[in-house]
């Protein structure tokens, strides 16, 4: 079965109200989500189109502004988007940060490896703010995202994405109570097809497994442990970073078992290609993790997942 997300995420007994709550979203994928969670009722703000670099973002004054007159701002946290931090700071609102709600499957990129992690009913946005905030405020043009701690990709887990959806319910519902009925059922909607999707995909990547590949950079931890599949290392240490000679050896030693090797989209694949030819593996087609050649809306989170699983199965053969 392939994952759509129905024109009508939900049927209720009258046509709900529009939201009495402006909402505003970090990146493509949780817009996504929140767009399916919110339905008929309203249309979230996107702050970063497709396409744009999360790391290296400058707020337009437009989209500033539409920050600090937004009733709820919903984003992943400092890891993924550090320049929205201080606007957050200023603005004093409504937030919700995804990546440190209760009962969310956490990666750090130094372990390698996920744990469950269960935090105190606090304010969670603000208290990591002031302990992240030494570590984003850097000037521009500085070398920094190298991959350690928190590994922000999270969405690429379906099973953080179910946690988000209720999170997001229950943060509207409590803003906008005229409509929490839709919002609610809206969810549970939305939550049954990331469980079929999570199905479709388990049974499409399970030819996969134990087939080791390199990519570009780091950001598939969530989806390779989720869905048992071998990763062999990343070209680049991070999302804003090059790779050293003493990086490229390393990988080009790894690769050497490897079946593939992927570029990424919105990065020269020459280098790819050069690791590929040097170690005799093929080299597939782009990958995009966070949705950057898709359109926004709730269709995306969806396209996303199954992109990435036709583009490694289609080389992972």
């Amino acid at each position: 079965m392939r994952y759509t997300i129905p024109l009508l995420l939900a049927s209720v007994a009258a046509t709900p109200a529009l939201a009495d709550v402006q909402v505003v979203t970090d990146i493509s994928p949780i817009h996504s989500l929140v767009a399916q969670v919110m339905g008929d009722t309203g249309t979230p703000d996107l702050i970063l189109p497709p396409g744009s670099d999360p790391h290296h973002f400058q707020l337009k004054p437009s989209q500033a502004g539409a920050i600090q007159d937004a009733d709820l701002v919903i984003w992943l946290g400092p890891e993924m988007t550090p320049w929205l931090t201080a606007a957050l700071k200023a603005r004093g609102g409504e937030e919700l940060e995804l990546l440190h709600v209760d009962g969310l499957t956490q990666r750090q990129y130094a372990e390698g490896a996920h744990e469950e992690h269960d935090h105190d009913d606090h304010d969670h946005a603000h208290d990591h703010e002031h302990e992240h905030e030494h570590e984003h405020d850097h000037g521009e043009g500085e070398e920094h995202h190298h991959h350690e701690g928190l590994d922000p990709h999270a969405w690429l887990n379906p099973d953080n994405v179910l946690v988000w959806l209720d999170a997001i319910e229950g943060k509207l519902s409590e803003m906008d109570p005229t409509n929490a009925e839709a919002y609610a059922a809206n969810a549970k909607a939305a939550e049954d097809d990331i469980r079929a999707l999570d199905a479709d995909l388990t049974e499409q990547l399970a030819p996969a497994k134990g087939k080791p590949f390199v990519t570009f950079h780091d950001a598939y931890g969530y989806f390779t442990d989720h869905y048992d599949l071998t990763s062999a290392g990343a070209i680049s240490p991070g999302d804003a970073s090059s790779p050293s000679a003493r990086r490229l050896a390393e990988i080009r030693e790894q690769a050497g078992p490897a079946t593939c090797i992927f570029p990424e989209v919105q990065h020269d694949p020459k280098l790819a290609q050069q690791m590929a030819d040097d170690a005799g593996v093929t080299l597939g087609q782009p990958l995009d993790p966070e949705g950057a050649q898709l359109t926004a809306g709730p269709q995306l989170y969806g396209q996303l997942m199954h992109g990435l699983a036709d583009t490694l199965t289609a080389c992972l053969k």
